[in-house]
Order: structure tokens, then sequence, then C-alpha cells
């Protein structure tokens, strides 16, 4: 033993391990590299160039990811998101990195996200997306929050697991300190390079879970419903690819032909190709015979395609349209919204298990920076819209709330979807607006013991 945590990292290494091959074909999948060589099937030599991959899982899992797009965090109380907050989530380029935590979660069922102290005096904290298949964390089953975490890389080197030997460098998130860790090479010991002692009760490591269920809170794959119909899909149309090109052009034949029927006029062999063209059709044996095969009708395979579309569009909630399946009439406005109804609830209900995730990962960042988190605790993740409404169609909503006193202007811009450096410098403009200034300025004084127009009486 040459660290006091030998016994948890090679716990927490074997649990990284042992599902890296699912993982690792999940990935293949998602990429569209999953071949039919890899699926078992028996091909020829010569076919296994025709065989082609349908890649629906990286179509299902990108049509949820492009609908969860953050906006900010509102604490308890406060009718607009966090400035700071906002701050800290923009220095860390998470409008960027957020998506990638989305996407790993939503692939491998699971993502990381790390949190540390800057290492410039007064720099916001440091918020790191790392992968599922880099990091693996033990849970405290009451609580079912994280008491351990492991993240294992290589330096300098490429971050792919496939392309990589036994790590080098490891950095362990324990409740009260977060340790980094070196060995030479291969799989030798490690030794403690460096320690962060804390002390904050927990580790600075937060997980994003996809699928999470009452008994498996590691989550699933959100591709698992679709992988066995993009496997029988591959396998219809690299069986469509080998008809096209041995059965979809008729085939000729020749019966009762001679040599000579197949070399012009000096004795020479006329080549294959010309051959096939047609000038084998002059034949000089009168009882010779020439024909044709059937082409074969290829529509079963387009059927049977139409078949496994519907199937994922049935396990997935993808739209018809979104898989290919369109009619000689266009859907209407409103077909395409009930269309989209249940890929949108389900965009939706990633948003409250993921919004959970980014809430705790702000309530660590404010607990790094040393500040109170009691006025956190009902913090709220601000979520754009998943659904698809037109631009002229949520301004008339929006319009409607504001004109009836429903919704503040303010909250209006929200709505809107405008960011909050958007909604800020609104806020400016409207504020030197001559208009606004003048209409301030001769609004009759407020009586005594009345509340002003607009606000809230205790």
């Amino acid at each position: 033993m040459t660290t006091p945590y030998d016994v948890l990292i090679v716990r927490l290494e074997g649990k990284l391990g042992a599902a890296e091959h699912v993982r690792a074909k999940l990935e293949r999948y998602y990429e569209g590299r999953v071949r039919l060589a890899s699926l078992g099937l028996a091909l020829p030599p010569e076919m296994r160039r025709l065989s082609t991959v349908v890649n629906w899982p990286a179509l299902y899992v990108d049509a949820l990811e492009e609908r969860l797009d953050v906006e900010g965090f509102r604490l308890d109380g406060a009718a607009d998101a966090d400035d700071r907050l906002w701050e800290w989530w923009q220095a860390n380029d998470l409008d960027e990195e957020s998506q990638l935590a989305h996407l790993d979660a939503l692939i491998y069922g699971r993502s990381f996200v790390t949190v540390g102290t800057a290492a410039e005096a007064g720099a916001p904290p440091v918020i790191r997306i790392e992968s599922a298949r880099s990091m693996a964390a033990e849970f405290d089953p009451t609580t079912r929050r994280i008491t351990a975490a492991l993240q294992l890389y290589n330096p300098d080197e490429s971050t792919d697991p496939e392309d990589l030997g036994p790590a080098r460098s490891a950095a362990l998130y324990l409740p009260d300190r977060t340790v980094w860790l070196d060995r030479a090479s291969g799989p030798g010991p490690w030794q403690v390079a460096a320690e962060d002692v804390h002390q904050l009760g927990r580790p600075l490591v937060e997980m994003l879970t996809n699928r999470a269920r009452a008994g498996e809170r590691g989550g699933a794959s959100e591709m698992r419903d679709v992988i066995g119909l993009t496997d029988a899909a591959c396998r219809s149309l690299t069986n469509l690819q080998g008809a096209q090109e041995f059965l979809a052009v008729p085939q000729r034949y020749v019966l009762g032909a001679k040599e000579e029927d197949f070399q012009d006029a000096h004795g020479n062999p006329i080549p294959a190709w010309e051959a096939y063209i047609g000038r084998f059709l002059m034949l000089t044996d009168n009882e010779a015979k020439a024909g044709q095969f059937p082409a074969a009708d290829l529509r079963n395979f387009t059927e049977v395609m139409n078949l496994y579309a519907q199937l994922v569009a049935s396990v997935t909630g993808l739209p018809p349209h979104y898989l290919g399946m369109a009619t000689d009439n266009p859907a209407s406005a409103d077909a395409i919204r009930s269309s989209e109804a249940r890929l949108i609830k389900r965009a939706e209900r990633k948003q409250r298990a993921f919004g959970g995730a980014w809430e705790r990962i702000m309530r660590l960042a404010l607990l790094v920076e040393g500040q109170d988190v009691a006025g956190a605790a009902g913090m709220e993740t601000v979520w754009r819209d998943a659904a698809t409404p037109t631009v002229a169609a949520r301004a008339d909503a929006v319009t409607k709330l504001v004109a009836t006193g429903i919704l503040p202007v303010e909250a209006a811009w929200e709505q809107l979807g405008y960011s909050p450096q958007y909604r800020a410098r609104l806020r400016a403009m409207t504020y030197t607006d001559p208009a606004v200034r003048y209409l301030a300025a001769t609004q009759p004084a407020t009586p005594a013991g009345e509340p002003a127009e607009g606000e809230e009486v205790a």
C-alpha cells in the first residue's frame, strides 16, 4: 500500500472497468460505427463493403439534447435569474460544455460535473464536465448522494479510453478533500501528488443521471430502445444493397451460343462490357436463344424499413417526419405540434432530472466560494421552452399575458427566450428612454400608507 486510499481506488477502478465494454458499445452506436461484422452476421467478404448503418440512436439522442438549454438559475424568492451564478456559468463556458454533459448522460446513462477552486484569487469557481467513461462514483444508500468518486486520465494524450493504456493520473473526490494521484507508468502504485483539504463535508462532484429508477440510481442509456431496431434496419439495408447489386437490373442469358459469337471480325475476344451491352445479340447459330430474367421488386425492403421506422417512432416519441416518413399532403402546423407532444414531454422530464443535478452543482460552487447556501435551498434551474412554437405564436401569447397583468414585462422577456445579458440591456434601454423618464417624473406621488402601482401589499 502506498497511499491510505488504495482500497477505495481499487474498488472504484474495478467499478469503472466492469462496464467499459458496455459504454464502448454505446459510443459506437451513437457514432454510427457499428458494422454488420460486429453483429455476428455471416457476410461474404465481397458484400462487407455494402453494409450500411442507419444511425437512429444518434437521431433520437440529438433530438432530445437539442431541447435541453439552461438559461439561468433563480434563487429562492427571486423574480429573475441570479446574475452571479450566470457569470460563473459563462466563465466556465458551460453554454457549450453543458451540452456535452447532457449528451453523455443520454448516451451512457450518466455524466459527471466537478467543482474546484480557481487558481487565481477572485476568479469564479472551476466547473468541469467529465465523461462517464473515465469516472466512477460510490453512493450512500440512505441519502443517495455521492460519497467518493475517482477520475482516471492520461495527461497530454487522447481522451478516448480505447486508445489509452493504464491511466497515469487520477483525481479522488472525498467528503473532506480532493486528492490528485500520479504513477510513473503502467499499473504501478499510486502516489499522492497534491491535496485540497476543503472540509466541506461532501465530495466536489455531482452526477447527471438519465432514466434513474428507485432500484437503479445509476441510470440507463436513452438509446437502449432503438439499438435492436437499428440492428434489424442495418441488416435490411445491407440486403437491399445486395439486391440492388445482383437483382435490381434484369439479367440476360444465352442458350446455344458459340465461342465465335463473342469474338470480333479479327478473332479477338469481345470485352465483357461490350458483350453485356448487346453485341452478343447477333448470334451466328439460328438455334441459339437469348433472353432475360425479370428484375426483382425492391418494394418489400422499403416496406420493411418503413415498419422499423414506425416502431422507432412508437418507442421514442419521435415525430414520423423526423424519420423520413412523409405524406403527399404536408401536415398542418397543429398536426406537427401534436406529433411532437411526446418528444416535448420527454424533454421536459429530462429538464427536471438534469435541473436538480445542476442546482446541486451550483450549491457546491457557492460552498467552494465560502458563501451561505441557505438561500439557495429553493434554487430553480431556468430552462428554455422545450416546445417549438413559432415566434409569432409565442409573442402573441406573451403579449396577452402582459396586457392582462398576469405577467410583468421583464418576465415576458424571459418567456420570449431572451438571454440574461440581453434582458439587462433591454432593462437599461428602457430606463434611458426619455418617454419612460417623463412618465415616471409626471406620475403623481403615492399617498402615504398606500402601495405603489405594481407593489404587493405585505
